[in-house]
């Protein structure tokens, strides 16, 4: 059963180590368990820039909200053998209500991406 409910992108920051680069990210909500929501957090970033700036496993993604969200590449620390860009991830279920959704990830309350009425 796929418990996929909305998406949504976001244009963003990522911050490593106090640098800053702009980043697009994309967003997917899914019913976790009980009255909890899974929230997803990906996006991609170039390899090169990453290592530049010390990265290992995980940064910060500052998102069109202003909320710093922890993320990390899922495959351990980084080195140049990975792919040219790379993906970053994020999982969040703090959320029990499409209210806690939308102030947490307002991405989810504009045009097609409303969550009104789930």
């Amino acid at each position: 059963m796929d418990n996929h409910i909305s998406e949504a992108d976001g244009n963003g920051k990522i911050d490593l180590n106090g640098q800053l680069s702009p980043v697009a990210y994309s967003l997917k909500v899914r019913k976790g368990t009980g009255r909890s929501f899974e929230i997803s957090v990906r996006l991609s970033a170039p390899r090169d820039w990453l290592l530049q700036r010390g990265f290992s496993s995980d940064a910060v993604l500052i998102s069109a909200s202003g909320a710093r969200i922890p993320v990390y590449h899922p495959g351990g620390e980084l080195n140049n053998a990975d792919a040219l860009s790379v993906e970053l991830v994020a999982r969040d279920d703090s959320c029990t209500s499409t209210d806690d959704i939308v102030r947490k990830y307002p991405e989810f309350n504009s045009g097609s991406h409303k969550l009104d009425g789930f």
